[in-house]
């Protein structure tokens, strides 16, 4: 499958949190988008695999993404280890994507930052003709995106480029609360975590704003870029 966009987060919840708005926007645009879930946030506070599980699944029709899977690595505990680096590499081959979208390069949780270089080494790879890869019965192509792209989470980084995402700020915040088990919910009984609260969920909408404030836009998201990004023209840019 050619894709134009693929997208991994170490946990689910990571690519709608750090780039849903982006994902949206491309989508109605025409392009095609698939998400790579690293983990299946079993360690998570609240909640359970399953229920990520599920919530993943609303999350990603809510977009509209062409496919979304798990790679059942372990959380908490990522390593960037040729066993994982594999795993990844056959999801590349698999989709072809032009772009790669990965975690944010520094970040309050471990497994993020570990992500972000997981998932750029495995780009690398993954267009070397000697490195041989198999999936369900058949060798793959090699394959490298042009561009790797990491997401802005918890942590303020400063981005390189923002995406305008003031059309699909609703979309993107939709998609987070499909992970219902993991944010504010004034019903719920289980444990506080620092994503479970209100200001947690407001601060989606009011770092989109502030970004889109710097950028001349409503909402914004940052990314950072793994190398320098050349332009043809100015078409695009907002004055």
């Amino acid at each position: 499958m050619k894709t134009d966009i693929l997208a991994f987060g170490a946990h689910p919840d990571d690519v709608e949190l750090g780039c849903g708005g982006t994902i949206a926007k491309l989508i109605s645009e025409g392009k095609t988008c698939v998400i790579v879930d690293l983990t299946k946030g079993e360690l998570g506070t609240r909640g359970t695999d399953q229920t990520r599980k599920e919530e993943a699944t609303e999350a990603a029709k809510i977009l509209g993404v062409a496919a979304r899977e798990n790679l059942g690595l372990k959380d908490g505990f990522l390593v960037n280890s040729e066993e994982y680096q594999m795993e990844i590499v056959k999801m590349i081959r698999k989709y072809r994507p032009e772009i790669v979208l990965a975690n944010a390069i520094d970040d309050r949780h471990p497994d993020h930052a570990k992500a972000a270089k997981l998932v750029s080494d495995a780009c690398f790879l993954a267009g070397l003709r000697k490195i041989e890869t198999i999936l369900d019965g058949e060798a793959q192509e090699v394959w490298r995106p042009k561009q790797v792209f990491h997401y802005i989470q918890w942590k303020h980084i400063q981005p390189e480029f923002v995406i305008d995402i003031s059309e699909h700020l609703e979309k993107k915040l939709e998609a987070c609360m499909a992970f219902k088990t993991q944010f504010y919910d004034p019903t719920s009984k289980e444990p506080e975590t620092p994503i479970t609260s209100k200001d947690f969920y407001e601060s989606l909408t009011y770092r989109a704003q502030d970004l889109g404030r710097l950028s001349g836009v409503a909402y914004a998201e940052g990314f950072t870029s793994e190398k320098l990004i050349a332009m043809k023209n100015f078409d695009g840019i907002v004055w």
